[in-house]
């Protein structure tokens, strides 16, 4: 998962690989992570575009498609729902701390 989270998730293929059948591997990886195969690849997805954006001065839109999402305002929403700012606001304060 850590390396094509930017690639959309299949369930089905990542459960065949555990053996496991889809609501048998989301109930482990549940009980595992504490949250859902989806929510973990949505953190995995913003973390990596907060890093790119403050390390690599890319903008919040590039950022945002290079880990996956198709709409900018989408990237905004959940990122500013995950780091409490959106993303410009966020990487300022980041910058200045």
């Amino acid at each position: 998962m850590k390396q094509n989270f930017h690639r959309p998730l299949s369930m089905d293929e990542i459960a065949a690989s555990a053996n496991m059948s889809p609501s048998t591997f989301r109930q482990h990886f549940r009980e595992i992570a504490g949250m859902s195969p989806l929510q973990y690849q949505k953190q995995l997805r913003l973390q990596e575009a907060r890093q790119m954006m403050l390390n690599e001065d890319v903008d919040v839109s590039v950022a945002g498609l290079r880990v996956g999402y198709e709409s900018p305002s989408q990237f905004s929403r959940e990122y500013s729902r995950l780091f409490g700012a959106p993303p410009l606001q966020d990487i300022r304060r980041l910058r200045l701390s």
